[in-house]
């Protein structure tokens, strides 16, 4: 479960994680695309990545805003961030001036903030509330087949000594199953993957009351060696990366997921997918209070 806060002033909304608002000494958030000085994407909009279309100087004020929403001194803190290439890269920092390849970050030094950016892809935060360590995590479709938030709870417990059974892990806004369709090779991709594959797919075959009323008329009139009308295949990212921190050994009652979609609600989400590319970037952060 994910609760919105708003500013009054500026328009902006914070998602945060409720298993994580109870941890006193993190700092956590996901951003939505209300309020800002983007103007390319629409009136007002929060554009926290440095796209194509939106001006540098604009986004470094969009993320000085949200820094400023999230409260808690968090304002000067330095963002670190990734190059994200759909990858089950993960790295361990420790000073503001990393900003490697990758799409997975883990941290345990207070005063930064640990950052992934998404329009559709799937933000997964992790905090270990014993040990005080934090994680940020891009998964789309290639990184989660590459099991990178699996892997994620392996390096905290490498670097860090974590019980996966400590940790607290928020998925945040991203396309759901039902949106995102895909091809077949990314079913067969899963398949090579995961014993429970199938169950993270449905097919929609397209209802034509014509069809459904005269099928010989249909079967006649294809050319020979057709076959009926492939399905439609959608992926049920949030369940796919839920079950990988349930195989890690985090605890079913740890892990909180939010219900919004970014291609339905573009309204108040940005989504590559739904918006053709010509969109802006939201934000996942997390960091340790000093």
């Amino acid at each position: 479960m994910v609760t919105k806060t708003g500013s009054k002033t500026a328009g902006i909304n914070v998602l945060r994680a409720d298993n994580l608002n109870s941890l006193d000494w993190l700092v956590h958030g996901f951003s939505t695309r209300a309020g800002g000085f983007s103007k390319v994407y629409g009136r007002k909009t929060l554009n926290l990545g440095f796209t194509k279309l939106d001006e540098r100087q604009t986004v470094e004020k969009n993320r000085a805003a949200f820094l400023k929403e999230l409260g808690n001194g968090v304002a000067s803190w330095p963002i670190i961030t990734l190059r994200q290439v759909h990858s089950d890269l993960i790295h361990c920092v420790v000073k503001a001036d990393e900003h490697p390849p990758g799409d997975g970050v883990i941290t345990q030094t207070p005063g930064l903030l640990l950052a992934v950016q998404t329009a559709d892809c799937v933000p997964v935060l992790l905090a270990d509330s014993k040990q005080k360590v934090v994680g940020a995590f891009h998964a789309g479709w290639r990184g989660t087949v590459k099991r990178i938030v699996e892997k994620g709870v392996g390096e905290m417990h490498r670097y860090f000594g974590t019980n996966a059974a400590n940790l607290r892990a928020a998925i945040g806004p991203c396309i759901h199953s039902c949106c995102y369709e895909v091809g077949e090779e990314v079913r067969d991709a899963y398949r090579s993957q995961f014993s429970y594959a199938d169950e993270l797919f449905r097919e929609v075959r397209d209802s034509d009351p014509v069809k459904e009323k005269y099928p010989l008329l249909f079967m006649n009139a294809r050319a020979p060696g057709h076959g009926p009308d492939e399905p439609k295949i959608f992926l049920d990212l949030v369940a796919a990366n839920r079950q990988q921190l349930l195989d890690a050994g985090v605890r079913s009652r740890n892990i909180s997921a939010s219900d919004l979609c970014t291609s339905c609600r573009t309204d108040l989400l940005f989504s590559y997918r739904k918006e053709k590319d010509a969109t802006g970037r939201l934000m996942a952060v997390i960091g340790l209070k000093p």
